[in-house]
């Protein structure tokens, strides 16, 4: 064990987020840009990098673009250098319900088929690297192929892909929490990375027998004692050895809706009768906050905005202005390396890009 890893194996949770000094360079922001949805007016002075949503795997384990508009897009996304010189172009492979990965990965002749289409896919179309989003390696949770062997095999993936890829390009990936740290060897494979987005979101979904923030910061007041928030995932990457700098905090330009909400404290962390729906930010003010019997809502100890519905009882978690300027603030002290979210077409305006651009100055 290095002393490092010693070091780490001793000391407390709470110091491994002790404030780190702000000399580690300027925060990312990296803003995922979908191909359903891309928006006409993308703010390129004001983002590092975008990850276009997303190319898929073939039968063949190659890396492919989905659709014949695809080149267009990255084009276009190409075009905003011209505003923006250091603006970076990543190409995000998977997303929820993407099949493909474990076999991808499953030898040393497919990783290096998969990583050879991605190199291929990356010249031709002249970008910057490459984004996995593998949801997720050993769980098939959302109807994926999965396999033991994901595990050790995530990280040969990684291992054959820094080689192809060199420094020339990027590789990063999309991380989630708990069980993604029972199938993945993250102590290991953040070596080849150059950071990783943590999806610090849908903590509470369709799937979650309570309400609760999707994307709270800290747990709330009425949390059960195994509910999941963005401090806890960000302390259990730190404690796998991955550096502050590695880190890039996810954000959620979305909010859920739950139904038929137990009215107690306002419907946070209650029983539910429906999963209502997801709501884009914009939906949201245009909609919702503060309008037909919705009202804003804080919670103090998560710092978390919510709406809830008293006539309705009806139950909105969400990330806004407020919530992640407070983000902002939690990048800079524990020296982590910038914010990512999920999506730009859901802003509002550009309220939520000008709040963590302002939060990070």
């Amino acid at each position: 064990m290095s002393l490092a890893s010693t070091l780490r194996a001793l000391l407390p949770a709470a110091l491994l987020l002790a404030p780190i000094p702000a000399a580690l360079g300027a925060q990312r922001v990296v803003a995922y840009v979908t191909g359903w949805q891309t928006p006409p007016d993308i703010p390129a002075t004001k983002l590092t990098h975008i990850n276009y949503a997303f190319a898929r795997i073939d039968a063949e384990g190659k890396a492919v673009l989905p659709h014949p508009g695809v080149p267009d897009h990255l084009a276009y996304l190409r075009s905003l250098k011209a505003k923006n010189p250091q603006l970076k172009i990543l190409l995000s492979v998977g997303g929820w319900e993407a099949e493909g990965f474990s076999d991808a990965a499953a030898s040393a002749t497919a990783r290096e088929t998969f990583a050879r289409s991605v190199v291929a896919l990356l010249r031709e179309h002249s970008l910057d690297g490459v984004d996995l989003d593998w949801e997720y390696p050993g769980q098939s949770v959302a109807g994926i192929k999965s396999r033991p062997e994901d595990k050790q095999n995530f990280t040969a993936l990684l291992q054959e892909m820094r080689a192809q890829l060199g420094d020339r390009y990027l590789l990063t990936i999309a991380s989630a929490d708990r069980e993604y740290f029972q199938f993945t060897e993250m102590d290991r494979l953040h070596v080849y990375l150059d950071w990783i987005n943590v999806m610090s979101y849908d903590f509470f979904n369709s799937l979650t027998p309570t309400t609760g923030h999707h994307a709270g910061l800290y747990a709330s007041a009425f949390a059960a004692p195994g509910d999941r928030n963005a401090d806890a995932s960000v302390k259990q990457h730190l404690a796998a050895g991955v550096p502050p700098q590695k880190l890039v905090l996810g954000l959620a330009f979305y909010g859920r809706g739950f139904a038929s909400v137990t009215p107690l404290h306002d419907g946070v962390n209650q029983p539910y009768e429906r999963f209502e729906a997801a709501h884009p930010y914009s939906e949201l003010v245009a909609k919702f906050i503060d309008r037909d019997g919705f009202v804003r809502k804080w919670d103090a100890k998560a710092q978390a905005p919510f709406l809830w519905n008293a006539q309705t009882r009806a139950f909105i978690t969400y990330d806004d202005p407020q919530s992640i300027a407070i983000k902002a603030e939690y990048v800079h002290k524990h020296g982590l390396g910038g914010v990512m979210f999920w999506e730009l077409s859901q802003d509002s305006g550009g309220v939520l890009v000008d709040a963590i651009v302002k939060g990070l100055k």
